[in-house]
């Protein structure tokens, strides 16, 4: 089965959110017929532990970290999902950000 449309799951600080939001408008993410900018985002706790090597945002090497950030959640269509990738990585501040990539069935309005 072939995938026309995804959702991004996208974990980043609350105070990055504009220029994410930037971001994905530049390359037509979250984008719903005449609308764009359609997201959605939600408050959560993250947990990671830098490990040797590493070069975190936030956090110390070989030590547990909780903050919060925010959970951003954007639909596009296939054929985006390269360019929207990496204009994310672009503007992202986390040296590795989680950006989950779900496959969506078409969805199609319904008939009246």
């Amino acid at each position: 089965m072939e995938f026309k449309e995804f959702k991004l799951e996208i974990f980043i600080p609350e105070s990055h959110l504009p220029v994410l939001r930037s971001a994905l408008q530049s390359v037509h993410a979250g984008t719903l017929g005449n609308y764009d900018s359609c997201l959605a985002y939600s408050r959560v706790i993250g947990s990671w532990r830098p490990l040797h090597g590493s070069h975190p945002y936030l956090g110390t090497e070989a030590e547990v970290s909780e903050e919060e950030e925010i959970k951003v959640e954007a639909n596009i269509l296939a054929g985006n999902l390269e360019k929207t990738l990496n204009a994310i990585y672009e503007v992202h501040p986390y040296e590795e950000p989680l950006v989950n990539v779900i496959p969506l069935l078409n969805r199609k309005k319904a008939q009246k």
